[in-house]
């Protein structure tokens, strides 16, 4: 369904990215964040499900600028490579500007949702916090999130994360919830990466609420 493209960033950088939408025109426009792994067969599988829809949808590949097309599994090795090229090599300005650069070549599409899984979660929300032109943004189980709850939103925002996810405890959710009266977090009986079938903690009722959560709201605000 999907296929590859270019993104021209704003400083003239171009990275890859996945897209897809459907046959007819679209009722809006998603933006996909992935995860620490790249955008792999699960992410591009996330855009194709957000086409089939009814949203152009695009996935940048926000390690570019450290190495192009990386599709990382979801063994120890490929965590420990991720979790470096994330929180140690990244740069996260460029990163965020790199979303900027996608958000506005979706944008011709209609208005712009974002969704974010695990790193794209708490990219999400610093998406929703500090970019332009972003309508709706669903973050699932970010990380870090916790951290960043000191800034405020410029659009609509819901959240959803696991209660057996031991990389973020509850108490960083409910640190959530008081300082974002406004968003919505929704907590589920699931593990972290509950939404991505390929992985040991994917959990169906989980993933297939808070999918269809999201696409309520989107339907909403976009």
């Amino acid at each position: 369904m999907g296929q590859q493209t270019q993104i021209r960033s704003l400083d003239g950088f171009s990275l890859g990215a996945y897209q897809a939408g459907p046959e007819a025109g679209a009722k809006g426009a998603v933006v996909v964040i992935q995860e620490i792994f790249g955008v792999n067969v699960h992410i591009r599988e996330v855009v194709d499900g957000y086409a089939e829809a009814g949203y152009f949808a695009i996935a940048p590949q926000i390690f570019d600028r450290i190495e192009r097309d990386i599709e990382l599994g979801y063994e120890e090795a490929d965590m420990g490579k991720g979790i470096d090229l994330a929180f140690q090599k990244l740069d996260r300005d460029l990163c965020l500007q790199d979303i900027q650069a996608t958000i506005e070549a979706a944008s011709v599409h209609g208005r712009v949702g974002v969704v974010g899984f695990c790193f794209g979660g708490l990219l999400t929300w610093l998406t929703a916090c500090d970019l332009d032109g972003v309508s709706a943004a669903s973050a699932y189980y970010g990380g870090g999130v916790a951290g960043e709850v000191d800034r405020s939103a410029r659009c609509p925002v819901i959240m959803h994360f696991g209660e057996l996810d031991a990389h973020i405890p509850l108490s960083d959710v409910e640190k959530i919830k008081a300082a974002q009266p406004d968003v919505d977090v929704f907590v589920y009986a699931a593990d972290h990466g509950f939404n991505c079938n390929h992985r040991t903690s994917y959990n169906a009722d989980a993933a297939t609420l808070a999918g269809s959560r999201t696409l309520e709201f989107f339907g909403q605000h976009l």
